[in-house]
């Protein structure tokens, strides 16, 4: 007996679905090569640093996102407003490496806003708490939803300037490295903060 023939002929062996092995595979390229991002926050309303340091751990705790690196803090002049219209900013940027795709990540920080009681009345407004993908490995990308790197970030200091302190090499996809951005706008406007420090979840 042919047990070859009998085994390709058994009527219970289903071919499994392109789409399962599709699915399936992109899950294993995930886990297995998890990337880098790059993740801004900031805070003018309520107790900024105690929500600097919430949104941190509650990145830790999402699963798929590893919280490798917290930058040191930045008190900064609001952006777009006119000076004095509201508090300044604690930012800071965290950098994560994550199995989750960028919209996931996206998703992810939304909720951490909402935790928050983030709310988006205005554009430019105060807000307890700012969570913004700044760049998602080297994906350039002109979704609307999430574009990526982010659109204005070559363009701010608060975001550049902790940005380098945590990764000097830091390049942003299609604007060049961090550093020689940061060189180009200054960092008017921005002012350290060492008397404050983010600690890493545990």
């Amino acid at each position: 007996m042919n047990n070859g023939l009998n085994a390709q002929s058994d009527p219970t062996v289903q071919p499994v679905p392109a789409s399962v092995v599709e699915a399936v595979d992109a899950a294993d390229v995930t886990l297995s090569n998890p990337k880098w991002a790059v993740i801004a926050l900031g805070s003018n309303l309520g107790n900024r640093m105690e929500t600097l340091q919430g949104a941190v751990d509650a990145l830790g705790d999402t699963p798929g996102i590893r919280v490798k690196a917290v930058s040191p803090v930045y008190e900064t002049e609001p952006w777009g407003v006119e000076p004095g219209s509201q508090p300044s900013y604690l930012n800071a940027v965290a950098l994560v490496k994550t199995t989750l795709p960028p919209s996931s990540l996206l998703e992810r920080g939304h909720a951490i806003e909402e935790a928050f009681d983030r709310v988006r009345e205005e554009r430019w407004g105060p807000r307890t708490i700012d969570v913004d993908i700044v760049a998602y490995a080297d994906v350039v990308s002109d979704d609307p939803v999430l574009t990526l790197p982010h659109p204005r970030a070559h363009e701010r200091a608060f975001v550049l300037a902790p940005w380098h302190d945590v990764d000097p090499e830091a390049r942003i996809p299609g604007r060049g490295p961090v550093a020689d951005l940061l060189d180009g706008i200054g960092r008017g406007g921005v002012t350290p903060r060492p008397d404050l420090e983010l600690r890493l979840p545990e």
